[in-house]
């Protein structure tokens, strides 16, 4: 089968999000100028630069009360700042009670029932319970095509690990298990991981 997006795919679901998988999840938190919190997943997320280091989470859509957006962009252009948790198997149905299209004086945290701790480099919250959490300042908002398609950049200010995550001095994600999102409603976790060597190594 091959289509063009712009005639459409004539499929009862887009098959795009299953073809680009396993994707991580971002589980972005954030702080309005007015203090309230905010935590929604985006599955449009990863690192893209070691030194320093940076991440993104693109956002897709827009909410009635945030005009071209969703809270989480919103807020982050009020604020200069985000929060990204990592989202374990554990932790999933928490995370799925996030994702729903809340009003913006929604705070999620309090909703899925997480504890939340303040960060140490920004003014924003974190899940308590997630493994790791990354600290970010936003370097740039992007624009892209399409009406709500906002991509965020931001730097690592500071990086929290649960400490029986580490082993051996690694960051040991068969731990917990993190969360990947797939096409349509699925997920995936990873239980196992193997290593390769690079053939310069």
């Amino acid at each position: 089968m091959f289509y063009e997006p712009k005639n459409g795919h004539g499929l009862p679901h887009n098959p795009f999000n299953a073809i680009v998988t396993p994707r991580p999840i971002g589980w972005i938190a954030t702080r309005g100028a007015d203090g309230s919190d905010n935590l929604a997943p985006y599955s449009f997320f990863n690192a893209v630069a070691y030194d320093p280091p940076q991440v993104m989470f693109a956002s897709t859509s827009a909410k009635p009360d945030r005009g071209d957006t969703k809270d989480s962009v919103a807020n982050i252009r009020e604020t200069g700042v985000f929060a990204v948790n990592i989202v374990s198997f554990a932790l999933r149905d928490a995370m799925n009670t996030t994702s729903g299209p809340w009003d913006k004086d929604t705070d999620e945290f309090a909703l899925a029932d997480l504890e939340k701790l303040d960060c140490d480099t920004i003014n924003c919250a974190r899940v308590a319970a997630s493994p790791a959490t990354l600290e970010c300042k936003l370097t740039q908002i992007v624009q892209l095509p399409g009406a709500a398609n906002f991509a965020v950049f931001g730097e690592v200010t500071g990086v929290h690990m649960r400490d029986d995550c580490m082993i051996d001095g690694m960051f040991d994600i068969t731990q917990f298990s993190p969360m990947a999102r797939l096409g349509y409603r699925d997920y995936a976790t990873v239980r196992e991981a193997f290593s390769l060597t690079r053939p310069d190594e």
